[in-house]
């Protein structure tokens, strides 16, 4: 009798879980880059989303130590679909906001905002999927960040899924 309620239970136990799985939304694999936290509109886009913006190529030497062509999207472009204001705009409160970028295996790098405006600097970072003239291979894209001029490739972070705009806060008490 023991025996058969275990059997019992752990059948019971099974069914709730596949049913639970089924309740939950499933991911869309069409989503290529998603855009959250302190925007005015958070964004799904998808590759077709992300080939609508005006793109970019910078010219950046990667981890191999060669010199490539890069082509993609100014994370600009993408912060601005967002409705983050740049330029004129960008000044008081928004200059204490950063943007954590987050790869598909968690790894996470910070940006100011400032790094992004033309008012503040002239190099462009750029959200590439391509690198001369190939999309990029599976394990730095689809999406990779390319940060020109670093002496260091800690924020070129690779296979990127989410950025997300949050505020500092104020640690004056």
């Amino acid at each position: 009798m023991f025996f058969m309620r275990g059997i019992f239970t752990a059948l019971c136990l099974f069914v709730a879980i596949i049913a639970c799985g089924q309740n939950q939304a499933p991911s869309n694999p069409d989503i290529l880059l998603t855009v959250g936290g302190e925007v005015e509109h958070s964004l799904k886009l998808t590759r077709a989303d992300f080939g609508k913006l005006r793109r970019q190529s910078v010219k950046a030497t990667g981890h191999d130590k060669k010199e490539s062509n890069y082509e993609g999207v100014a994370i600009t472009e993408v912060l601005q679909q967002a409705g983050i204001k740049f330029g004129k705009d960008f000044h008081g409160k928004a200059l204490a906001m950063y943007l954590v970028a987050e790869g598909a295996d968690g790894y996470q790098a910070i940006f100011s905002l400032t790094e992004f405006d033309s008012s503040y600097t002239d190099r462009v970072i750029l959200l590439a999927e391509r690198r001369d003239n190939e999309l990029l291979p599976t394990n730095e894209g689809p999406l990779q960040i390319i940060v020109p001029d670093e002496k260091r490739h800690g924020r070129w972070v690779r296979q990127v899924k989410t950025l997300i705009v949050s505020k500092a806060e104020n640690t004056r008490k």
